[in-house]
């Protein structure tokens, strides 16, 4: 479903997200409506110029557990932003426009670049995506549905 204006669609606190341009159709994210932008986790993270223009080319492990199907993707760099952390730390990120599926709505959005090794989730979903008509509710996981048997396997690092 590709709807450019929604209202009220429902999302739990933990959904099953895809991205496209990335080649990654499923990657577990938590909704956090606590965080203003969405955030991925990123590694060999490299800033490059392309016809005057500032390019970042980045890598994806979608899987928690696994260092599997890495993901390689290159994009133009929309901001720089210093991002303080639930732990209250400051970091200074790169922010991509990324085109996601969240309970098969298809959105564009800014995220940041980080590691998030030791995060419980590989990706955030923040509020610049969640007020284009999203309701979170906390008490609900998947209800864009689950990932394959599989998937969430290798998710858990058992595929």
């Amino acid at each position: 479903m590709n709807r450019s204006s929604h209202s009220n669609t429902p999302t739990g606190w933990r959904e099953w997200v895809a991205l496209p341009e990335l080649g990654v159709d499923w990657i577990k994210a938590k909704i956090d409506t606590g965080a203003r932008t969405s955030s991925l986790h990123a590694f060999d993270i490299e800033e490059f110029d392309r016809d005057g223009e500032s390019w970042v080319r980045f890598a994806v492990h979608p899987w928690q557990e696994s260092r599997e199907d890495a993901a390689v993707h290159e994009c133009p760099v929309h901001d720089r932003r210093a991002v303080r952390s639930s732990s209250g730390h400051s970091e200074k990120r790169l922010v991509v426009l990324l085109r996601m599926r969240l309970v098969g709505i298809d959105v564009e959005g800014e995220v940041t670049l980080t590691n998030r090794d030791e995060m419980g989730f590989r990706m955030l979903i923040g509020r610049q995506v969640l007020r284009r008509g999203f309701v979170v509710d906390p008490a609900r996981s998947f209800v864009g549905g689950r990932a394959p048997r599989e998937m969430r396997r290798r998710n858990r690092g058992k595929g």
